[in-house]
C-alpha cells in the first residue's frame, strides 16, 4: 500500500516533470499541427500508454538494467530520435495535402487512430526524458515495509502518464486551433505543416544528444 506521503510527493515531482516543456510537449504540437487536434489527442493517449510501459519496466528492474548499460540506453534512444525523424520527414513530404485532408474532413493525414496511437506510444516508450527520471526516482518512494515495491511503483508510476494527458492535452488543443486559423489560406496551412514536420525533425536530432554521454 502506497502511503499518502509517498504518493503526495511523488506527484509533486512528476507533476513538475511533465509541466516543464520536454519531448513529449512539442512532439504533441508538432503532431497537432501537421494531422490535427483528434490525431494529436490520440497520439497523447499511445505516449502515455509508452510512459507506463518505462514506469512497469523500472518496476520488474529492467529499467535498472537500460540506466546501467550506456550501451542498451543509447540503442533505445537512437530508436526514439530516428522514429521522431521518420514522422518529421512525412509530414514535410505530405504538407500539401493537410488541405485537402482538411477540407474532406479526414483531419489525420490519411493515418488511422491506430497509427496515430503507435506513433505516441513509440515516443513515449523511448523517451530520455522520463527513462531517466523514473529509473532515478520511483524506486526511492517504494517502501518494503508497506507492501508489494513494484505494486507501489506501478501506483506512483501512473502519476505520470495522467499528468501528462491532461497538461499536454491544452498544448494540442492550443496547436489544433492555431491549424484551424491557417486552413483559411492553403499555402500558409502548407507552411505550418512543414514548420510542424521541422519541429519533429530538430526534436528528433536533439535526443540524439540527450542524457548520457559515456
Amino acid at each position: 500500500m502506497v502511503s499518502a506521503h509517498s504518493l503526495l510527493a511523488f506527484a509533486g515531482l512528476a507533476f513538475v516533470l511533465v509541466l516543464i516543456p520536454g519531448p513529449s510537449v512539442l512532439f504533441t504540437i508538432g503532431r497537432a499541427i501537421t494531422v490535427g487536434r483528434r490525431a494529436a489527442l490520440l497520439t497523447l493517449l499511445g505516449n502515455a500508454a509508452g510512459v507506463y510501459g518505462q514506469v512497469v519496466a523500472v518496476a520488474v528492474g529492467l529499467g535498472a538494467v537500460v540506466l546501467a548499460s550506456a550501451t542498451i540506453f543509447t540503442a533505445v534512444k537512437l530508436a526514439g530520435a530516428c522514429y521522431l525523424v521518420w514522422l518529421g520527414v512525412q509530414a514535410l513530404r505530405h504538407r500539401h495535402d493537410i488541405a485537402a485532408d482538411l477540407t474532406a474532413g479526414a483531419g489525420g493525414g490519411g493515418r488511422g487512430a491506430g497509427a496515430a496511437v503507435r506513433d505516441g506510444f513509440v515516443v513515449g516508450l523511448t523517451n530520455p526524458k522520463t527513462i531517466v527520471f523514473i529509473a532515478a526516482l520511483l524506486p526511492q518512494f517504494a517502501d518494503p515495509a508497506t507492501g508489494s515495491v513494484v505494486a507501489q511503483m506501478m501506483v506512483l508510476g501512473a502519476c505520470i502518464p495522467l499528468f501528462g494527458v491532461l497538461l499536454d492535452s491544452v498544448w494540442a488543443l492550443a496547436a489544433g486551433a492555431a491549424r484551424d486559423w491557417f486552413a483559411r489560406a492553403p499555402h500558409r496551412l502548407a507552411a505550418i505543416g512543414g514548420t510542424g514536420g521541422l519541429v519533429m525533425i530538430g526534436l528528433g536530432t536533439s535526443l540524439v544528444f540527450t542524457g548520457r554521454k559515456e
